[in-house]
């Protein structure tokens, strides 16, 4: 694990703590699943805990959303009822930063979420985190984007308008005050 990336014993215990509690007061998110077994998967690998610390410095909420069958990682998702408020006026990618000529925002949805050791919720994911309960009423998040959408420029965002979800397309360069962007970890 990269230097800085360790979080304190206290960190650690705090973090679990605040995770524990999500994880009990939100059991329609992950049911069959047991804390322990969670809370076990989490202490043996610090590096996904200190992603998960970012994630909730952040502003996102983390919760398990389910667990693959396949692979038998949990699956971590954003759970904030708005975009996370940390989160928030940042263009799509790097490269969209970088094509901006004036007025940059401080960064991007896809660096920012690479930094944290996470990704962006897939279209597919965000509609199924939109199952488990009501997000991004008042805002909206930018959503791994399929490269021959993003090859021609742009990018998509989703929100839940009118009792249904959407998802649409921006120009990738574009950032607003009420737009963020969701993660998706794997434990």
């Amino acid at each position: 694990m990269a230097k800085g990336k360790e979080l304190s014993t206290l960190q650690k215990d705090e973090l679990l703590e605040e995770l524990r509690e999500r994880f009990a007061t939100n059991t329609a998110r992950h049911p069959g699943i047991e804390w322990e077994e969670v809370r076990a998967r989490l202490e043996a690998d610090g590096g996904k805990l200190w992603s998960l610390s970012e994630m909730e410095r952040t502003g996102g909420e983390p919760d398990v959303v389910g667990r693959d069958a396949a692979t038998g990682e949990f699956v971590f998702y954003d759970c904030a009822a708005e975009s996370p408020a940390g989160r928030r006026s940042l263009c799509y990618d790097d490269a969209a930063l970088e094509a901006r000529k004036e007025h940059k925002p401080a960064g991007s949805a896809a660096g920012a979420a690479a930094a944290m050791g996470a990704r962006l919720l897939t279209e597919d994911e965000y509609r199924g985190l939109q199952r488990l309960g009501r997000f991004d009423l008042k805002t909206s998040s930018w959503i791994a984007t399929p490269e021959d959408v993003r090859s021609r420029g742009g990018a998509l965002y989703g929100d839940r308008r009118y009792e249904r979800v959407f998802v649409y397309h921006n120009g990738a360069s574009s950032y607003y005050a009420v737009r963020g962007f969701r993660c998706s970890l794997r434990v």
